[in-house]
């Protein structure tokens, strides 16, 4: 049985940054992300990517057993001239236009309406400044608490609910201010297809992603997120997929991390560190097919926590993506920051308790990727 405690276990804080301002992007309602209204459903449903998914999340670290090692911060509007340096000028006064005709959908599920772009704006601006805050030494551990979502959105076009690279621009940020080396580590159901493509040709970002093996799914994302796209020119081998098989758990992540993500990261060595979260790999998210409890989200904050005290002095962003079970996801982030404070106990129980699972198909393939990367990547030779 989880314990919760008043007594503090750690003198360590999160600075959360957030804007409410993010909750006005409107994704509408219908057939799960489409907004048809085939006329035969009484109820349709909200678009999986809504704002009362946030709205838990928020209150979860207000009211819920971790408020007390959450520090809030105030996010920003991003600046276009910010936005430029991960993203063409040609896509961004796309968005603007869109904007400026009263919305527009850009591709499947990823509709831009009024009150969007704003919140974009917000996502970005609040990501950046967590960043900044911690580039600024004024604290370890930030987590930017945004939405419209980021991953994958690549310099030149939306994809997948996603308008401005919210961690891209970040890391962007990092190197531009110095900084010598970041490693992404993306444990988002969905592979992060943004910010390998913006960092493509780069030695200097390590982009790790563990997915769902769930292909491209159409002109908006072209990228397949299978092992042999490893980057390109200087940045060849510094792009590491994982896709997963549908249906891997805590066990089956914690040997990827263990087997795969660990090692490649303490070859690089880097300055600091992003972890991109979805909660969309948990068992019940109606987006995903991975099987992700509380306990797999929470080992993995406690995994890359050790790896940023080992290479970073401790210095981690952490960027909200998807996660679509508007109570559960609340839950998994919940467990993920206590993972990544490092907390000798568990604060809060998994509602949804015990899921079954066998590991052997994800072994499998973990062992298969780590025997391709031994012959075509720097990094695992």
């Amino acid at each position: 049985m989880d314990s919760s405690t008043t007594s503090p276990l750690t003198s360590e804080r999160i600075d959360v940054f957030w804007e409410e301002g993010m909750l006005k992007h409107y994704t509408g309602t219908g057939v799960f992300d489409t907004l048809i209204d085939p006329g035969f459903l009484e109820v349709l449903e909200k678009h999986p990517e809504n704002s009362d998914r946030v709205k838990n999340m928020v209150s979860i670290l207000k009211k819920g057993p971790i408020s007390q090692y959450i520090s809030w911060n105030a996010g920003r509007l991003a600046l276009i001239s910010e936005l430029l340096t991960f993203h063409t000028q040609e896509y961004i006064d796309e968005l603007m236009q869109a904007d400026k005709d009263g919305g527009k959908i850009l591709c499947a599920g990823t509709i831009l309406n009024p009150g969007s772009w704003k919140a974009s704006l917000l996502a970005a601006g609040t990501t950046l400044s967590a960043m900044k805050h911690i580039l600024d030494g004024s604290g370890k551990i930030a987590y930017a608490l945004v939405r419209p979502p980021g991953h994958h959105a690549q310099p030149s076009r939306a994809d997948g609910y996603c308008f401005l690279n919210n961690a891209g621009l970040a890391v962007q940020l990092a190197l531009d201010s110095g900084c010598k080396s970041v490693a992404v580590i993306d444990i988002d159901v969905h592979y992060g297809n943004g910010t390998a493509e913006g960092f493509y040709r780069s030695n200097n970002v390590l982009t790790v992603s563990l997915h769902m093996n769930h292909g491209t799914w159409g002109p908006s994302h072209p990228q397949s997120g299978l092992v042999d796209e490893l980057g390109e020119g200087e940045g060849y081998g510094f792009n590491l997929n994982i896709p997963l098989p549908n249906g891997t758990g805590d066990r089956g992540y914690e040997y990827a991390m263990n087997e795969l993500v660990i090692p490649a990261v303490q070859k690089f060595e880097p300055a600091l560190m992003v972890l991109v979260v979805g909660q969309d790999s948990s068992a019940f998210d109606p987006n995903g097919r991975q099987c992700l409890t509380m306990e797999g989200y929470r080992e993995i904050g406690r995994i890359v926590r050790k790896l940023a005290d080992k290479h970073t002095v401790g210095r981690l962003l952490i960027v909200q993506e998807g996660g679509y079970h508007v109570t559960y996801a609340a839950y998994c982030l919940h467990a993920t920051l206590e993972g990544a404070l490092s907390l000798p106990l568990s604060l809060l129980s998994d509602p949804l308790a015990y899921y079954p699972e066998d590991e052997a198909l994800a072994v499998k393939v973990v062992d298969s990727i780590k025997q391709c990367w031994k012959d075509k990547v720097l990094l695992f030779q």
